[in-house]
């Protein structure tokens, strides 16, 4: 029998963690699937591209699609253009999309329309909330999809509601797990802590990248206030999302920056050293989808500062606070967590390392026969 080829895309920096596992699962069946990566280059830099597959053990991409930024529907466009000629060329028995970025939406629109299955990796999320372009992402590829793999019970949940065939849902884990265990044992958190000058649990770990929260100037500034109130008790150590540091100096706030003594702002990090800080801080704050799930596999406590989160779990059973992006709200959910008991969480089922053996044993034996 002819090897099956699939192709996994990726786009941003989280995909690169949901891929990757999956990849190093389907080299158990080399003799029966061909697995190809694809990368859009939505996201590209060093670190924020590169260094991820250089941490994950990635392979060099089979493609790279080279979009780069630009407005959504921009982005859109380019993948699906610069995609369907891959499909085109390769093939694929199947196409995996995992999360929710553009690159999701585009490849498997196109893949779809041209007959091609598509599989969704982390399935069934729901914010409920349309103003967040990630949901619009999330709601139509599953719609358009022929298999869904999801990582907590509300996914089942809401997939069922909105019509899903239940036999082609699959509750498999959480791949972005699978990389954050195998990483971990790669991890040297007091290298990454001696590089900046840092102490186990004596600074809060901070990723803010939502337009929402810094795309607005007294928003972003709202947030330099609290930092400053924050480093009389801890330090702060914050890589900076690159729209982020353009907008903290396009507003003209660096002379506020230096106000803050106990404020690091530094570049984004490959993903070992991040979960090297992340592994020994305090405490994280943040308004990612991802990090809500690392920091509850881990057990380190996190205040997710969104007014929704696609990722219940974290909350239900996790280290998950979710804090109304609101200066009274973040201050007072601060304060709790550095002088009150602190949130005892669990890691969700099946959150265990093997969510991509379970996804690559699926595949073979279900659809691709």
């Amino acid at each position: 029998m002819a090897k099956k080829r699939i192709i996994s895309v990726v786009g941003a920096r989280p995909n690169f963690m949901k891929v990757a596992p999956l990849h190093r699962a389907f080299q158990k069946y080399h003799d029966k699937i061909e697995h190809l990566i694809v990368h859009t280059g939505q996201h590209y830099d060093f670190s924020m591209s590169d260094a991820f597959f250089k941490d994950l053990d990635m392979p060099v991409p089979s493609a790279f699609l080279g979009i780069g930024s630009g407005t959504h529907a921009e982005q859109t466009a380019k993948v699906m253009l610069e995609f369907e000629k891959v499909c085109i060329q390769l093939k694929p028995d199947l196409v995996i999309v995992v999360g929710d970025v553009n690159s999701t939406l585009a490849c498997a629109i196109t893949a779809v329309k041209l007959g091609i299955k598509v599989a969704h990796v982390e399935a069934g999320l729901r914010s409920f909330d349309r103003a967040m372009p990630e949901e619009i992402n999330r709601v139509v590829t599953d719609t358009i999809c022929n298999y869904c793999f999801v990582t907590e019970d509300s996914a089942i949940r809401n997939l069922k509601y909105e019509g899903f065939p239940e036999e082609k849902i699959f509750f498999v884990g959480n791949t972005m797990i699978d990389s954050l265990l195998y990483a971990l044992d790669r991890a040297n958190p007091a290298a990454v802590l001696a590089k900046f000058g840092l102490k186990p649990k004596e600074y809060v770990l901070v990723t803010l990248h939502r337009p929402t929260n810094v795309d607005e100037p007294e928003k972003l500034k709202e947030f330099l206030y609290i930092f400053k109130n924050l480093s009389k008790e801890r330090k702060i150590i914050f890589p900076v999302h690159p729209r982020t540091r353009k907008d903290i100096s396009f507003f003209g706030y660096e002379s506020l920056v230096k106000e803050i003594p106990g404020l690091m702002l530094i570049e984004p990090l490959g993903y070992i050293e991040f979960l090297g800080l992340m592994y020994e801080c305090d405490f994280v704050m943040t308004d990612s989808g991802g990090i809500q799930e690392e920091t509850t596999a881990i057990q380190v406590p996190c205040l997710t500062l969104r007014t929704t989160t696609e990722r219940p779990s974290t909350i239900e059973t996790g280290t998950n606070i979710l804090v109304k992006p609101e200066l009274h709200n973040i201050e007072k959910a601060i304060n709790d967590i550095l002088k009150k008991s602190r949130k005892e969480g669990k890691v969700p089922p099946l959150w265990d390392g093997k969510a991509s053996e379970r996804i690559a044993d699926i595949i073979l034996k279900n659809l691709l026969t």
